[in-house]
């Protein structure tokens, strides 16, 4: 027979579930806290359950009382050898596969650059002559040289000479304006057009490329000279001479017009004007 509540008997209280003692006698309690009051008792299913939404499947990690900040001592049975071991391995596993992903990822980088490399040697030279410089240059010289090929084409798309010599012009046209306001001032006259100060350190309005932006730059560069020079240097009987030049006319031609367009914006916002506010009918 179950045993009837005294009402004088103070029953446990469970902080989880907010059970007590009176409604259900066979539930097994613990007091794993330096926790007193309300909070001293917990059932253990309640708080076995609670250690399960803590741990997210991590039996090993220690777990602490949300209230004292008392670390539970948690206790397993004593398992086979062959579940030790297994354990071990398991263990064993985890750790390493982080850097054996690492070393995966390194690995595939390293042999994508070499590959690279090597189609970039013979799109630029030729692919017969490529193969043939390849096949008889230094092995050891192709494992460095060749993936060294797409890090120094994005180390060279890195480099934006461009805004040097837009700084130069936006500093002459900056120049030129300070002269006529410095002219108008000194005449005595105090009417013509207003011109904006710009900062002379932030005259360029520098572009922050998106790193997707700057990597297939640089990659597609050995194709984009090879192309430029076909269609304007087919009188050079090399590939390479003929590579060599489409790349240099692409880039003086690129950074000519950047130069240009960056001026020009330049000078969009220095002329800019503020408008009156439009009048409304009945004001």
């Amino acid at each position: 027979w179950p045993r009837k509540a005294n009402p004088n008997t103070l029953f446990r209280h469970c902080w989880v579930c907010f059970a007590t003692e009176g409604d259900d006698y066979n539930e097994e309690w613990v007091s794993p806290c330096r926790c007193k009051g309300c909070t001293k008792w917990i059932h253990q299913s309640c708080l076995q359950r609670w250690l399960d939404e803590k741990q997210k499947g991590n039996s090993e990690g220690a777990v602490s009382c949300p209230q004292c900040g008392t670390e539970y001592h948690i206790t397993f049975p004593k398992m086979g050898p062959l579940v030790h071991f297994l354990q071990q391995i398991d263990r064993a596993l985890s750790r390493a596969s982080p850097f054996a992903a690492v070393g995966v990822v390194v690995g595939t980088v390293y042999w994508s650059a070499v590959t690279y490399g090597a189609v970039t040697v013979m799109q630029v030279v030729g692919h017969k002559k490529g193969l043939f410089v390849m096949e008889r240059a230094d092995p050891l010289f192709l494992l460095m040289g060749l993936p060294a090929i797409p890090v120094v084409l994005v180390l060279g798309k890195m480099i934006h000479w461009e805004d040097y010599i837009v700084r130069l012009w936006q500093r002459y046209y900056y120049r030129d304006n300070c002269d006529m306001i410095f002219n108008l001032l000194y005449d005595g006259v105090s009417s013509g057009p207003y011109l904006p100060r710009v900062p002379g350190d932030r005259l360029i309005a520098r572009d922050h490329f998106p790193v997707s932006r700057t990597l297939c730059g640089a990659l597609i560069f050995p194709s984009i000279a090879s192309l430029v020079g076909r269609l304007l240097f087919r009188q050079m009987p090399s590939n390479l001479q003929r590579t060599i030049l489409g790349g240099i006319a692409f880039v003086l031609i690129k950074g000519a017009l950047k130069v240009y367009f960056k001026q020009q914006q330049y000078i969009s916002q220095v002329n800019r004007q503020i408008l009156n506010y439009p009048e409304r009918n009945g004001d």
